[in-house]
């Protein structure tokens, strides 16, 4: 692939002539987009899909118990506008838009939701608010809901790997997650309206005017307006731009070439071409991440290496001396003694070593961050931001090494974290995170019936029959 410096001179002339055709990158783009609602999916696509959805769902009724998610369904019923899509963990129907941007929150009110550390993105909790907001506005079957959802897996992430990823933020200061969200989105809800290919162009071009999102979400302490950015902004703009176009709107036929395009606006640092780069053959939705622990994806590794070493050596807080915790120096930033338990590192080591596991609940406990039993323990826990590691990026990697009081020392290296596509979580790993977050809010038995259904999503023949599965009165 070439490499871009940056100067909308550089781009090729294929992408800034003028022309009454799509330029070759469109019409491969949006033709494979709108052939996705037909398009069988391999067996092992369709059980990741499966996977990703149950995660999201439970991340967005987990989330309804938590400051972002309880704002959301308090702003979507306030600002709801007709009984056309579910609000999820709620009795609120309202527009399929305000319900994207509700469920986008819920998905991202913490940290359970899944990841895609090539694209530096969060994808599941833009596009799955997305397909099930746009899926219960047409009325779409279960086979339709599951390939809608791999399309958005498939568009949003293609885009930010395309930009550059995590050195795209860091040069640009917007946010990848939003813009990988927003073309996810908008792709999955396309899909699920039912967009021919002229359709898809114009959705596109919607889609890019409202590419938004900035890294400042690293400042948010609360989790709320980063919510939005991760997951609610992108879901809303995505249904809003399919809507749009479903309703008869015309626009731009191809805003990744000719004067003033998507490319030119936004300076990729790769060959724009990656955005159609293996569309068929890799399935993004094969290389996200469902995480083990529900915590911020940079703490994922260092709970897999202590979890181990505690399994193989048996020790006590009161045995431990030191905890060193390597990770890659810009992660370590991201979770550095924050304000917010589920994603600062060195509380979350000191909870793995009293209880000897990290729970949903223990996770979101804001009393223990100032429980004195966790302090102790969190004052021997050292976070190293490695520059060796910051190399191996995108892979999370964690180098732990815990000092015991007689002298011991034992070390453990976590390369490649659990969920991710490289040591992935079996379905009935998914399925006990699902039940964890799920049960508490909705019951027992809903849950069961729940994951039954999503397992068994091709005998659905209309997505809204889930409703009453996702609602809580």
């Amino acid at each position: 692939m070439l490499a871009y410096a940056g100067s909308a001179a550089l781009l090729p002339r294929l992408l800034r002539a003028e022309s009454p055709q799509p330029s070759p990158l469109m019409a491969t783009l949006s033709g494979y987009m709108s052939a996705a609602a037909n398009r069988p999916l391999p067996a092992e696509v369709v059980e990741k899909t499966k996977q990703m959805i149950l995660d999201s769902f439970a991340a967005m009724i987990s989330g309804s118990t938590l400051p972002p998610g309880k704002f959301a369904i308090s702003f979507a019923r306030a600002d709801s506008g007709g009984n056309v899509a579910t609000v999820v963990g709620s009795n609120v129907l309202c527009g399929p838009i305000e319900a994207a941007l509700a469920n986008g929150m819920l998905a991202h009110s913490d940290e359970t939701d899944d990841t895609h550390p090539p694209s530096q993105s969060h994808p599941g909790a833009a596009v799955i608010p997305a397909a099930l907001a746009a899926g219960e506005k047409f009325g779409i079957d279960g086979t339709r809901f599951l390939r809608a959802v791999t399309l958005g897996y498939d568009i949003g992430p293609r885009v930010t790997i395309t930009l550059g990823k995590l050195q795209y933020m860091m040069d640009s200061h917007r946010s990848t997650h939003a813009l990988s969200g927003i073309f996810g989105a908008a792709a999955a809800a396309g899909c699920a309206a039912g967009l021919n290919t002229q359709q898809m162009r114009w959705l596109l071009s919607w889609t890019a005017q409202q590419a938004s999102g900035l890294a400042s979400w690293q400042r948010d302490t609360d989790h709320i307006e980063k919510a939005f950015d991760f997951g609610g902004m992108p879901a809303r703009s995505g249904v809003t731009a399919a809507l749009i176009v479903a309703a008869g709107a015309t626009g731009v036929d191809d805003i990744l070439s000719g004067t003033d395009n998507f490319f030119e606006a936004f300076q990729p640092k790769n060959d724009p071409s990656m955005l159609i780069d293996k569309l068929g053959e890799r399935y993004e939705i094969t290389r996200t991440q469902v995480k083990k622990w529900t915590v911020g994806a940079p703490i994922q590794a260092p709970l897999d290496a202590l979890d181990l070493l505690l399994r193989k050596y048996k020790f006590e807080p009161a045995q431990v001396k030191q905890i060193t915790v390597k990770v890659a120096t810009d992660e370590a930033k991201i979770v550095n003694n924050r304000e917010i338990s589920d994603i600062n590192l060195q509380h979350l080591m000191a909870v793995m070593l009293i209880d000897k596991t990290v729970s949903f609940a223990a996770a979101h406990d804001i009393a223990r961050m100032k429980d004195p039993a966790v302090l102790k323990e969190r004052a021997k826990v050292q976070l190293i931001g490695d520059d060796e590691l910051e190399r191996h990026m995108p892979d999370r990697e964690a180098i732990v090494e815990v000092t015991l009081t007689d002298g011991a020392k034992h070390s453990e290296y976590v390369k490649t974290v659990r969920g991710s596509a490289g040591n992935p979580m079996t379905r009935e790993e998914v399925i006990a995170k699902a039940k964890d977050l799920i049960t508490p809010v909705m019951g027992a038995a809903t849950t069961a019936n729940l994951i039954e259904q999503i397992f068994d999503l091709e005998k659905l023949k209309d997505i809204r029959a889930l409703r009453p599965l996702l609602r809580k009165s």
